[in-house]
């Protein structure tokens, strides 16, 4: 009994859905926060204790709003993407070595299907806007689907690189062997800030909000959604925030431990990659598209190479 109490918790409250929904809220009121503060600006003030129920009254708002199909759509399509995208990031949120899952959601080679659920969003996005019929929708659609083509690599790379050192593709062993060295992050520094910028772009936030560029293309491939399915995608958006962070802290800042100091863990490491990610928006200009290709393969590129390089050349002397 006590065995299917814990398996519901963690599909439910932590790292389960009504969990995952309220850290992804909070983290949004962090974003906000920390965007506003560096802009000299308050940012959320008045719905809940500064502001922190914000997020949520964003939702439920939207949820309220009259969900509108545009009639030149792809009517099954349209309706369908958004819950597609949110449920691949809840599917990858289950993935994260976290809560009492482990025993069954924890085996070899799950860092590779956590980042296949992770890019799914953007081919859903892709999606999005080409059945929209909108030429705002299909223009961000196809921006996202370069983009991705631009850092997808170098960020598989840099994820990877402690995979090759650990000698295993399981996020739990990955991220037990970060625990247990403290100068891990030293040797994948670069891996680190590879990743952290790809997490960027993935998330499409500035400075590489190129497929939603509000002043050029108005919201891109969500341009033509409203009402429910806009919060949906706006939360899928926010879960990604919270479990791409999450996964980055799991491999590269030594995991959440065990225990009762797992959620504390959880939190503070989750949370501190998502106040980089926030100094990062709140701190750039947008790129162009073709920027953003030249500065991935680069830069990027080369820089996930070489730190790929280093971990062999480790490998090889055993010294790792």
């Amino acid at each position: 009994m006590n065995e299917t109490l814990q398996v519901l918790f963690s599909l439910f409250i932590f790292p389960g859905l009504f969990g995952m929904v309220a850290l992804a809220l909070l983290a949004d009121w962090v974003d906000r926060k920390v965007y506003a503060r560096v802009q000299q600006r308050v940012g959320p003030m008045y719905t809940g204790k500064a502001g922190i129920l914000q997020p949520l009254a964003d939702v439920i708002k939207l949820l309220s709003k009259e969900d509108i199909t545009p009639g030149e759509s792809s009517k099954f399509m349209f309706n369908f993407l958004p819950l597609a995208a949110f449920a691949a990031v809840m599917s990858a949120a289950l993935l994260l070595p976290i809560g009492f899952l482990n025993a069954y959601n924890s085996f070899p080679g799950d860092l590779l299907i956590m980042l296949y659920l992770l890019g799914l969003p953007t081919i859903v996005y892709f999606l999005a806007g080409w059945h929209s019929h909108s030429y705002f929708g299909i223009f961000g659609g196809v921006r996202a689907v370069t983009q991705l083509f631009a850092y997808e690599v170098p960020f598989l790379l840099a994820v990877l690189t402690p995979a090759l050192l650990t000698g295993s593709w399981q996020l739990s062993e990955i991220s037990r062997l970060s625990a247990s060295h403290p100068l891990y992050l030293l040797a994948h520094l670069l891996a680190f800030t590879v990743a952290i910028l790809g997490l960027q772009a993935k998330l499409e936030r500035v400075p590489f909000d190129i497929p939603e560029a509000e002043t050029e293309i108005v919201g891109g491939p969500t341009t033509e959604y409203s009402g429910r399915k806009l919060a949906v995608l706006h939360l899928t958006h926010e879960l990604m925030f919270v479990v791409g962070s999450a996964t980055l802290a799991s491999i590269f800042l030594g995991g959440f431990g065990s225990g009762l100091w797992q959620f504390p863990l959880f939190l503070v490491k989750t949370f501190a990659i998502i106040f980089i990610l926030s100094l990062m928006r709140a701190a750039a200009a947008r790129m162009r598209i073709d920027q953003l290709i030249e500065f991935s393969w680069k830069y990027l590129a080369p820089m996930s190479c070489l730190q790929f390089l280093f971990i062999i050349v480790l490998k090889v002397l055993e010294i790792a």
